[in-house]
């Protein structure tokens, strides 16, 4: 699931100061605009703040920051072990109900909490030292699991711990991707967001697909288990190797104020400002009905006429493809062009799905529509590489102190809505077929996102003013 952890990682010819809020963010320019308040503006497009073209990092410049390291592992890590767990409990619903509407409710959950509390919980990234969120909450997720992995345990009981761990994950991410802008700068930012969203997609791939072939010999309180241990492990990990940092609204001098003031901030940024909200309406938007057909995977597969293997399959073909198109942003695309690309691959990204569920429709069960619905589904992943260097035009706008919070309110919105697409999929598959709730949702997303494109077109070049005595300071 493109745009899952990760979703906000993205940053492209920035330079930032390492971990210290007040150290001015993206081209390491700050002026004021005209109601005092300081606006923190890129360099141009392509170029470099001393006005060199910006220069393509490697992935070895990348890995040579020795902090990226615990942070790439530990979220490869728990993406392969949640997967694993979430196609177990998505199968075991639907097995147990027969209930399509259901399935997709189980494929949801994960998501809702980011839609109820992601934007407050996120706050936690700016209020508290980032590192020490990221290891506390991996750490209760792992014992959260562990208790879902007791035999035995209620279906009922079972989702409501999954909603809880899912609590770990607004907080969490939001620190993680702001720690990523505190220890990569310039182009190694764009790169590691690219190289970070590949593994995520070959991680879920490979969740998906053993998932897929091992859900009849593995109970669904191995695969928890499974998966509180890469939580676990990657507690250990991360305060073995990340260095402490003082909390940025600490050094800022808003430790004091209210977490909902905190929160309000970070929507506020992001509603005044058009460009942020045009990033953030291509992202909601693309995503909600580019992904929706996730909620009805189980009774689209049956559909198709395959098992669990080939739901497996079938959830394993967007990521691959997601896979591939960030190595070609990341390494064959350069840095001035990215952001051109984000519109013709935001209609690629949903033409195949609109086409996937046409085929499904149409030619109904065998190897051949099986076969074609993977491939689509394949070319979909590809485009939805966009998100790469939409995340990039996202921080470039953000002011370095709010970058927790405003990352908070985008993903959580991002989780949010990927939710509601797989219950609103679920809820059309209960009264139509699967491959036409697909396919619905296919046409209505490219009529949906056209208004935010143009939007995000009109909008290039500008920035997000932070509020009046907030953010970096001036240089």
């Amino acid at each position: 699931m493109a745009g899952r952890p990760g979703a906000a990682d993205a940053a492209q010819g920035t330079v930032r100061g390492r971990g210290h809020p007040h150290a001015t963010a993206d081209a390491g320019r700050t002026h004021r605009h005209r109601d005092g308040s300081p606006l923190t503006a890129p360099a141009p497009e392509g170029v470099s703040s001393t006005g060199a073209p910006l220069r393509q990092a490697t992935f070895r410049e990348v890995f040579a920051v020795p902090e990226f390291r615990p942070l790439f592992g530990t979220f490869l890590l728990s993406t392969a072990g949640d997967e694993l767990a979430r196609v177990a409990l998505t199968v075991l619903v639907y097995q147990r109900t027969s209930s399509p509407l259901l399935s997709a409710l189980t494929f949801a959950i994960g998501y809702l909490p980011w839609l109820l509390g992601g934007p407050l919980l996120s706050a936690f990234a700016d209020r508290l030292p980032r590192h020490q969120v990221l290891i506390v909450t991996d750490a209760a997720r792992a014992v959260l699991l562990a208790c879902m992995a007791i035999p035995g345990m209620p279906l009922p009981a079972m989702l409501g711990l999954l909603f809880l761990v899912s609590l770990g994950s607004p907080p969490f991410e939001s620190a993680r991707s702001a720690l990523m802008a505190d220890v990569l700068d310039g182009d190694r930012y764009a790169v590691a967001t690219s190289l970070t969203n590949i593994t995520l997609q070959l991680a879920q791939v490979v969740g998906f697909l053993v998932a897929g072939a091992l859900v009849a010999a593995l109970s669904p309180s191995a695969a928890l288990l499974i998966d509180a241990v890469t939580f676990a492990v990657s507690a250990v990990w991360l305060w073995a190797r990340l260095q402490p940092r003082p909390a940025p609204a600490s050094e800022s001098g808003n430790a004091r104020q209210s977490l909902l003031r905190d929160t309000g901030d970070g929507l506020r940024l992001i509603r005044r400002s058009p460009r942020l909200v045009a990033i953030v309406g291509v992202l909601w938007v693309a995503t909600l009905f580019a992904y929706a057909a996730e909620g009805v995977a189980a009774p689209w597969a049956d559909e198709l006429g395959t098992g669990a293997t080939g739901l497996g399959v079938l959830l394993a073909a967007n990521p691959l493809g997601v896979a591939l198109g960030g190595l070609v942003i990341a390494r064959l695309v350069s840095p001035e062009r990215r952001e051109r690309l984000v519109v013709p691959l935001v209609v690629l990204s949903l033409v195949p799905v609109l086409l996937a569920g046409l085929v499904g429709l149409v030619l109904g069960a065998g190897s051949l529509p099986f076969g074609l619905v993977i491939g689509l589904l394949f070319v979909s992943g590809i485009g939805a590489a966009w998100l790469i260097p939409l995340n990039v035009s996202f921080v470039q706008a953000v002011p370095a102190s709010f970058r927790g919070r405003a990352f908070g309110v985008a993903v959580s919105g991002l989780y949010g809505v990927q939710g509601l697409g797989a219950l609103g999929a679920g809820l059309a598959a209960e009264g139509v077929s699967a491959s036409a709730a697909v396919a619905l949702a296919g046409a209505v997303g490219l009529v949906a996102v056209a208004p935010m494109l143009v939007a995000f077109r009109r909008t290039q070049g500008s920035v997000a003013a932070a509020p009046t005595g907030e953010g970096p300071s001036e240089a």
